[in-house]
């Protein structure tokens, strides 16, 4: 078993049973204990799942957004990319917790349409005055996105003004990168839909590479991240053609 069905196999568990023993995983995957606690944990820092000890939890177990790592960043992020969007934009959202930030910061802007494959984030914007919400369908994953060849076409018949993407990984040499190759698909094809693209990441994800990549750097006009980045990395970003905003 490949290290990224491993992964998928391990939250299939979670969502199932709404916890998993590191013991039990391991016999059931027929890998060791020491392998299923790093997936365990990468797991944990894509707040896929909840760490704790011996095993892990459901995300519906997890705590509330103000407590998960970097929130204050997220929320400053978020306000500086809602800055982006003019009254009446189309705007691409992906889903996560940066994401789900912007779209609270884009509550109040006027007769803009929010195209989204993220059900939290439709959850957050359903019904708000002003707004047109669309949602795109597909394969519900653990982390609340919809992906795959059904969300992939339904984005081919709109046209974006502004895409903004969520990564779990921005490097100048590898571009963005997620952690699933059917979530990385169906990003990508929000990038080619929109006139202007950008990431929305914490610096936590700047310096890293996961498993599928969504898009060469290239394919990106602008990054808003915090000021946690190191001044090498945000110049590599800048180097390779990137406006990048700190906040």
């Amino acid at each position: 078993m490949g290290r990224q069905e491993r992964l998928n196999a391990i939250l299939d568990r979670v969502g199932s049973d709404g916890r998993v023993d590191v013991n039990a995983l391991a016999a059931a995957l027929g890998v060791s204990g020491a392998t299923v606690r790093r997936d365990l944990q990468e797991l944990s820092r894509s707040q896929l799942l909840v760490r704790t000890h011996g095993g892990a939890l459901a995300n519906d177990a997890a705590p509330p957004l103000s407590e998960t790592p970097h929130h204050a960043e997220k929320r400053r992020i978020g306000q500086a990319a809602a800055r982006l969007v003019g009254d009446n934009a189309v705007v691409g959202l992906t889903g996560g917790s940066t994401a789900l930030e912007l779209a609270r910061a884009l509550v109040g802007h006027r007769g803009i349409t929010v195209v989204t494959n993220a059900i939290n984030i439709a959850a957050e914007l359903v019904g708000r005055p002003g707004l047109r919400l669309v949602v795109i369908g597909g394969v519900v994953r653990q982390s609340y996105e919809l992906v795959g060849p059904a969300a992939e076409a339904m984005l081919a018949n709109y046209h974006l003004d502004i895409a903004f993407i969520g990564v779990d990984g921005l490097t100048p040499e590898e571009g963005l990168t997620t952690h699933d190759e059917m979530e990385a698909q169906t990003d990508s094809a929000f990038l080619h839909r929109a006139r202007r693209n950008v990431v929305i990441a914490d610096s936590s994800k700047i310096g890293k590479v996961t498993f599928a990549r969504i898009s060469p750097l290239a394919g990106v006009d602008e990054v808003v991240t915090d000021r946690g980045a190191s001044a090498a990395q945000l110049r590599g970003l800048r180097s390779a053609g990137v406006v990048v905003v700190t906040v």
